[in-house]
């Protein structure tokens, strides 16, 4: 069992090398198994690497994340600016939905209207959190109604047996540890993983399964 120095020399590298994280500014706490990160990072983008960077390592149990985005004058820029380049994005995207809404204000940009799948709502996430002069993502997107697709046809057993079967085939999920539950197109994960990212991406695979209209994650990390 890793002790809290050695979550802690882990992390320490794993900042140390990722080459999208350039500050020399992150300090990090351990204790029982739990990552602090306080400090501050140049970009939003390089403040989310940072968290990632930290559940990427095995067994850590959580991670609270305090940095603070300090942007460089350089790379300061306007709310209309940010939300006009949000929306260039967004509109450019041929995965996204032209049903999603921007605002900004003091560098926060607020996300908000629907989207037929939940991998939409996150990678409308993703794809704007490079932005210059961009401090925080508050992300409101709403998963429509009918982005369950297949939700009346399947039953919870077959739900069921297909996320199952997804989880079997991803390469990162020790599928054998992770129990799955449906009730009316909810699927509950419960279960074990040895780190946030097989964690994430068992959720992933689960709601990439039709028919599935929640997913509720109960896996613990360790």
């Amino acid at each position: 069992m890793l002790t809290d120095n050695d979550l802690l020399h882990q992390i320490d590298i794993e900042l140390d090398t990722d080459p999208t994280i350039h500050s020399r500014q992150i300090g990090v706490v351990v204790k029982n198994g739990a990552a602090h990160l306080a400090g501050h990072v140049d970009s939003y983008w390089e403040r989310c690497a940072a968290e990632r960077a930290a559940w990427r390592i095995a067994h850590v149990q959580g991670v609270v994340n305090e940095l603070r985005v300090e942007i460089p004058f350089a790379n300061l820029r306007g709310d209309d600016d940010i939300a006009l380049a949000a929306m260039t994005i967004l509109e450019w995207h041929c995965q996204l939905p032209d049903t999603i809404e921007v605002q900004v204000r003091d560098g926060v940009l607020l996300l908000t209207g629907e989207a037929a799948r939940h991998d939409q709502i996150e990678e409308a996430e993703r794809a704007l959190s490079s932005l210059r002069g961009l401090k925080a993502i508050v992300n409101e997107i709403r998963l429509q109604a009918s982005g369950a697709v297949g939700s009346g046809a399947a039953s919870p057993a077959e739900v069921k047996g297909r996320v199952e079967a997804a989880l079997k085939r991803s390469a990162l999920v020790n599928a054998s540890r992770i129990k799955v539950q449906v009730h009316h197109g909810i699927v509950a994960l419960q279960g074990s993983a040895q780190s946030r990212a097989e964690g994430d991406e068992a959720v992933r695979a689960a709601w990439a399964v039709g028919g599935v209209s929640l997913v509720e994650d109960h896996i613990a990390i360790g």
